[in-house]
């Protein structure tokens, strides 16, 4: 959590800065567990490897005109264990930390400039912007729309879509003696 040295003189002031600041703190390591876990059954919630940070810094609003891709995946590589792919809660806000400067460069003190990115990280969780989406619409009525068919497909099914059966699928050879294409062919039945 970001502690502040100032007070302003009264006990319940600072008091209630404290609770402030540990509820953050707790919000933050939510959002880190969350991200952490997502898309990842056997996770912990524990560590957070470079795909996971990087889509928690797009989807809080780290990632903008000020920090981009690159800038995350050199502070993630600066602050990952050697050797290892994932960092703790602790590399995570040293990250943080470190973002922050870039990413709010106008605020006065590094203490604002921290306490301003947990305010954008803490409580989020991930979501599933620009995934594919799932068909409202079952498949079948795209697959028997027979208007959409072509070539010899389209030969299966008579004029008000409904399938002709054997005939569609076979030529079906009359046997009754007339030579194809003869018109005045008389039918016994």
């Amino acid at each position: 959590a970001v502690v502040s040295t100032q007070s302003t003189g009264s006990f319940n002031t600072l008091q209630h800065y404290y609770i402030l600041n540990l509820t953050e703190a707790m919000e933050l390591e939510n959002t880190f567990a969350a991200f952490s876990k997502f898309g990842d059954t056997k996770s912990t919630g524990k560590e957070l490897d470079n795909k996971k940070f990087s889509k928690l810094c797009k989807e809080t609003g780290i990632t903008g005109k000020l920090v981009t891709s690159t800038d995350i995946d050199i502070c993630f590589s600066k602050y990952k264990p050697k050797g290892g792919r994932t960092i703790m809660m602790k590399e995570f806000e040293e990250c943080l930390d470190e973002l922050s400067k870039k990413r709010f460069p106008k605020k006065e003190s590094h203490d604002d400039q921290k306490a301003a990115i947990r305010n954008l990280v803490a409580g989020k969780t991930p979501g599933t912007k620009g995934t594919t989406k799932v068909s409202k619409k079952g498949g079948t009525d795209r697959l028997t729309d027979t208007s959409k068919y072509t070539g010899t497909h389209k030969e299966r099914f008579g004029a008000d879509g409904k399938g002709k059966g054997i005939e569609g699928r076979e030529d079906v050879v009359e046997d009754d003696g007339y030579v194809v294409g003869y018109t005045n062919k008389r039918h016994l039945r």
